[in-house]
């Protein structure tokens, strides 16, 4: 690898990015050009990893923040001999099927540690990466964890607010693991960053708690120092690195026509002309394609070292390791909600489901102690998600299993995405339902990467009162639950809320919303089937006596008003069953037969919801009752709203009587 220039192995990064853009006429050039000299020094001299084996637990992360340069990473995936990697596959680059889209997914590529694209996203991830490996550390030493979270990240990424709250949070727990490599190019889409923006970053970044210098960004022994320091610090790193965007374009480097677009034919001979590149599309050097497989398996003797570094573990200890690793869940779970379970038939609890959570929350962090990992954006009083024997995490108390992320919902939501990319860990996170809408974006790529964490959203609709409109949310369900691969779960008593959470907890291929109540509600539920009922979304929870002429649809505290709806019409001989409804979505992903059993015949339904009607046809028909919300709330004790908007049993017996005539 010595014998091969520097220049010569950047150059087969910018090459490849630049011919594969071109072919596919779509995608950005700029940055892979103008940050392969960064690439380069990083993937050869220090990133531990092993291209033969992209899960090896202890490798360095190394998340591209700026995933619109996506060409970048498959490149060096190429170059360094990942097995699925092909130049064919570069050669298909934002092509149907291709392992190659336009931006990383780490759930269709290996050696992609996160799915970025959305800007922000990638640094606020890398985040949680990097609170997992300090907790991971602390917990199992360094002789089985002990690596860096290096990113790469653009002027886009931190213009976004959430990076703001990422870099806030790392700073203030001295994630000094984490190394971010800021490619400094002032250029934008529109233009020059300047247009938009005058925020001196290192200045920005010192001021959170972070090492930070700049360099040139084209300087490999300037590169090189750079991370050599970081390494060294007891702070997270910010390495502002000055480069050229579309470095080697002859007349597009450095301006906006080399960020979002295909060089041009007469531009990519210009460059590689310019840069002494073949001419001939996707072509490397033999000796620099050998050098850069061997920077592949440079990594092979640390693997093979922290491999009998575990050898000499406890078996109890490795096979805790690697059961955390794979989000295995402790046989000692199951037994906890079972007796939990048992616990709520023999002493009911009417209380608010954010209470019977928290007491649910109790037993679980008892039963699995140290991967169960909790926290709040600033709520934890009314999220009720600390357990009692839960202590805080932070920089000097890295074995802390509760999160303080502070009023960082979206930097939350990021980092929980991050600890659970990582492994070893469940994390949940909480705020208020409404707040959802901050966390969004994270929210959405959790669904789409398929991660098994949990948001803990608690004051689920008008029924938090006196905080009026602002906070009480309306449409949120309905937009969560139109997320693909997002399950919503609003349970209606204690019993409901014990099953969600099993069933949250036990799901690792997805994210999980559990919307509970700050108001109390009744425990309506009598027994605990085998067959958990919550896992089929709905279920009859009161039966009609004799053939049903009205359903009562109802999810979280509505469905109190439903099972009260359904006395008051049996008292008038009318045969009603009420069906608890904890997800909506759930329901209707159900099997045909099994979805037509639960809905059932009656030829009046009536759903009941303190939300918009939103979803509810699929279930109650387009001439179906609804009892709900048709606009935003209202500040006022929260008995007063029920009524002031008509939902109230009352309200749905009406309707049940003027439907039936």
């Amino acid at each position: 690898m010595a014998n091969v220039d520097h220049n010569r192995m950047a150059n087969a990064i910018r090459g490849l990015s630049m011919d594969a853009v071109e072919k596919a006429k779509s995608g950005h050039p700029g940055l892979p050009m103008g940050a392969a000299d960064m690439a380069t020094v990083l993937f050869t001299q220090f990133l531990k990893f092993d291209a033969a084996d992209p899960k090896w637990p202890d490798r360095d992360r190394f998340i591209l923040s700026a995933g619109h340069g996506s060409m970048l990473l498959y490149a060096v995936l190429y170059l360094t001999g990942n097995v699925d990697m092909t130049l064919d596959q570069l050669k298909h680059f934002r092509q149907l099927g291709s392992l190659t889209p336009g931006h990383p997914e780490n759930f269709h590529t290996k050696g992609i540690e996160t799915t970025t694209g959305p800007l922000g996203q990638g640094i606020a991830t890398a985040v949680g990466f990097a609170v997992a490996e300090k907790m991971l550390a602390a917990e199992f030493g360094k002789k089985a964890v002990d690596h860096h979270t290096y990113v790469l990240c653009s002027d886009g990424d931190l213009m976004e607010g959430v990076s703001q709250e990422a870099i806030a949070l790392a700073g203030h727990w001295k994630l000094n693991k984490m190394i971010v490599l800021y490619d400094d190019n002032g250029i934008s889409i529109d233009g020059p960053t300047s247009i938009s923006d005058s925020v001196d970053q290192v200045k920005r970044f010192k001021s959170a708690g972070w090492a930070a210098e700049r360099i040139d960004g084209h300087d490999q022994n300037a590169i090189a120092a750079a991370i050599t320091r970081a390494q060294k610090s007891n702070k997270p790193t910010l390495i502002a690195c000055k480069t050229t965007i579309g470095f080697g374009a002859p007349t597009k480097a450095g301006t906006n026509k080399a960020h979002g677009e295909a060089l041009g034919a007469e531009e990519l001979k210009g460059a590689k002309e310019k840069l002494g590149i073949s001419l001939e599309p996707f072509s490397v050097p033999d000796d620099v394609l050998k050098a850069w497989r061997e920077a592949g398996s440079r990594g092979v003797p640390a693997r093979k070292e922290w491999e009998a570094r575990m050898a000499t573990l406890s078996n109890r200890k490795r096979a805790e390791f690697d059961r955390r690793l794979r989000h295995e869940r402790p046989a000692s779970l199951a037994k906890a909600i079972k007796a939990h379970k048992k616990m709520l038939l023999e002493t009911p609890q009417n209380i608010a489901t954010r209470k019977s959570s928290e007491s649910l929350i109790d037993a679980i962090a008892l039963a699995m102690p140290m991967e169960f990992l909790a926290g709040s954006a600033d709520l934890t009083g009314s999220n009720n998600n600390k357990a009692k024997s839960a202590t805080g995490f932070s920089a000097k108390t890295p074995k802390g299993r509760f999160v303080h992320y502070g009023i960082r919902e979206h930097g939350m939501a990021a980092a929980m995405n991050g600890i659970f990319l990582h492994g070893g860990f469940a994390p949940n996170g909480a705020t208020f339902l409404t707040f959802t809408d901050y966390a969004r974006p994270a929210m959405r790529l959790a669904a789409l990467m398929g991660t098994g964490v949990v948001y803990v959203m608690t004051h689920d609709s008008i029924g938090l009162g006196e905080d009026g409109p602002t906070h009480q949310p309306v449409e949120h369900l309905a937009a969560l639950r139109a997320i693909p691969n997002m399950r919503v779960f609003r349970p209606c008593d204690a019993v409901e809320v014990t099953e969600c959470w099993e069933l949250a907890l036990n799901r690792i291929d997805g994210p999980t919303v559990l919307a509970l109540s700050r108001q109390n509600l009744p425990q309506l539920r009598t027994s605990t089937p085998q067959d958990n009922p919550c896992s089929h979304g709905g279920y009859e929870l009161v039966a009609a006596q004799g053939e049903a002429k009205v359903s009562l649809f109802a999810s979280g505290s509505e469905v109190e008003i439903a099972v009260a709806a359904q006395k008051q019409l049996a008292e008038r001989g009318i045969a009603t069953r009420v069906v608890s409804v904890p997800a909506l979505e759930l329901l209707l992903a159900q099997p045909a037969d099994k979805q037509k059993a639960i809905i059932g015949n009656a030829p009046v339904k009536i759903a009941i919801e303190a939300a918009v009607r939103w979803g509810w046809d699929a279930v109650i028909g387009h001439d179906g009752e609804f009892i709900g919300m048709h606009g935003f709330g209202a500040s006022a004790p929260a008995k007063d709203l029920y009524k002031h908007f008509g939902i109230t049993a009352e309200a749905a017996v009406n309707a049940a009587l003027k439907r039936l005539g």
